[in-house]
């Protein structure tokens, strides 16, 4: 059964519309709006081989169908394929790869990422080499005969180095590599990868595309018939599968995905200028930053900045007199929740990255990252005002 044949309308539609309704159809059976939980193990068969199109819910489930298809739908991609997380997502498109094959990585990728890269898959045979994606000639120089896939995170988590997507994208093309896309810090309404040549995105459906903390969940959307045929394969193999409960949550999540990333990046560049004028704070990473380095290509490639912001203190002291203090900012792993979450990337989200790699990307001691919710800014400030002032 197809996942991700989009209709006319589909294609049509705006991006609140497609978020709303792509994918999705009154039910058939109650006229109900809303895409019913499907919370069932198997499917009764009409008989011996022939049924209405779900066999056994590892397989296939009509929630998650439903999902599947709006995911497909708003990144511009041809199918989607739901998984239990965001990393489960990232090691079944290292799946695509045989060993003795080589990747291009983004060198400041996120821990987890880079944990099941160096700790889990090269002992399967792949190999991994960490480059500086913001410039597409860093890449080029990595190549190798056996390369065969090139892997982008955009904006980086936490520096928030913006990738060079239309160069990377140009020369995998030239090079008939795969290029993967994380997208998980922009979510399509600010970024779609596919558009620059991304053959696979990938997202972690736990952060923006659910928004709500609430779900732990990742997604694969492929542009090739062939990927797309290998990915469903594995994902009933494998069997890592995101639950109808799950689904259900984040189809509710991305019904509200433009309002949230609209307000999330309005709160992010007055968060981010506070930040920057803070006689506490020594740099702050935000791509919407005239001072950012890659600031002009994030006003070309990206529609809107979002709202994760990293900031240095300079010391573990002052990170730790920060977090320790802030009150309406919730000392937490993840983001993109609709609250402001804040964390220690060093001790936290890279704590699996050698420290001498952090020293070396900047992800310090000192290194405080926020993901900034959707609360009235003029608190937010407050709060990360109040705990500077603890230093």
């Amino acid at each position: 059964m197809s996942l991700s044949r989009l209709s006319d309308l589909d294609i049509i539609m705006g991006f609140s519309t497609q978020a709303i309704h792509a994918g999705q159809e009154p039910d058939a059976s109650t006229g109900a709006v809303t895409t019913p939980i499907y919370q069932t193990s198997t499917y009764v068969q009409e008989a011996l081989g022939r049924h209405k199109g779900f066999e056994y819910a590892r397989t296939q489930n009509p929630t998650r169908l439903a999902l599947e298809r709006n995911l497909a739908a708003l990144e511009g991609g041809q199918s989607a394929y739901c998984f239990a997380s965001g990393m489960s997502a990232i090691t079944t498109v290292l799946l695509l790869l045989k060993a003795g094959d080589h990747v291009i990585v983004s060198d400041n990728t996120y821990g987890g990422t880079y944990r099941v890269f160096e700790r889990v898959l090269r002992d399967f045979g792949l190999d991994f080499t960490y480059v500086d994606t913001s410039e597409a000639a860093g890449v080029e120089r990595a190549l190798r005969p056996q390369t065969r896939m090139v892997f982008v995170e955009t904006p980086t988590n936490p520096i928030m180095t913006i990738a060079d997507l239309e160069g990377i994208g140009r020369l995998t093309r030239e090079a008939g590599l795969r290029l993967v896309v994380d997208n998980t810090f922009m979510s399509p309404y600010f970024l779609r990868p596919i558009e620059f040549g991304a053959d696979l995105v990938v997202h972690s459906t736990t952060k923006y595309l659910n928004g709500h903390s609430d779900s732990v969940g990742g997604v694969v959307i492929t542009t090739r018939p062939e990927d797309a045929e290998r990915i469903a394969f594995l994902q009933n193999a494998v069997g890592a599968i995101l639950s109808p409960f799950d689904s259900w949550l984040v189809l509710r999540g991305t019904k509200t995905l433009a309002v949230r990333m609209r307000q999330h990046d309005a709160n992010g560049r007055a968060v981010a200028g506070f930040l920057a004028e803070h006689p506490k704070v020594r740099k702050v990473y935000y791509p919407g930053l005239p001072q950012h380095p890659q600031h002009e290509r994030a006003r070309r490639q990206m529609s809107g900045f979002g709202g994760m912001i990293a900031f240095e203190t300079g010391s573990l002291a002052a990170a730790r007199a920060v977090l320790d203090n802030v009150r309406l900012c919730a000392l937490a792993e993840s983001l993109g929740g609709v609250e402001t979450l804040i964390s220690h990337p060093a001790t936290m989200t890279h704590a699996s990255v050698p420290a001498e790699q952090r020293a070396r990307l900047g992800i310090t001691d000192g290194l405080v990252r926020i993901s900034v919710g959707i609360e009235d800014v003029e608190d937010i400030i407050a709060d990360l005002d109040l705990a500077l002032g603890k230093q």
